[in-house]
């Protein structure tokens, strides 16, 4: 790979690799000087904002609890909604016969609801009648 690079940098005239490397050093050490004025800039408000967060954090932060719980409870609210629309919607397509997803697992699910049912309906009805036949009998 760096030999690679060196046959490139070899094929170019030498003012092509003098141009490249003083836009990088240009573009790099503005960069830098950027990041060290943000740097300064972020520690300048810092402290000067210190002050009025202590003096006001009674108030700020009570306000920022509830301005999240509010947020919580909107996002919330949203997304139960979002769900209710989705459940009418798919119980609006399986009612009017379009299947959709998952469908098929809730009518085998029903079909063996029912089956259970009519066993314990049995079952009751021959254990109650057997229970009948004895008590008449004793």
């Amino acid at each position: 790979m760096a030999e690679l690079f060196q046959q490139k940098q070899q094929g170019q005239p030498r003012s092509h690799q003098v141009v490249k490397a003083a836009t990088a050093v240009t573009a790099g050490g503005s960069l830098l000087v950027l990041s060290g004025l943000t740097l300064a800039g972020t520690v300048i408000a810092l402290a000067l904002a210190t002050p009025l967060l202590v003096i006001f954090s009674p108030v700020l932060v009570p306000a920022s609890i509830a301005v999240c719980l509010l947020l919580t409870g909107f996002a919330a609210s949203c997304g139960f909604g979002v769900a209710a629309v989705t459940v009418f919607s798919w119980m609006y397509r399986y009612l009017t016969g379009k299947q959709p997803p998952g469908s098929k697992q809730l009518d085998q699910a029903r079909m063996k609801l029912g089956m259970k049912a009519r066993e314990m309906k049995d079952k009751a009805e021959q254990q109650f009648g057997q229970h009948q036949t004895s008590s008449h009998t004793s």
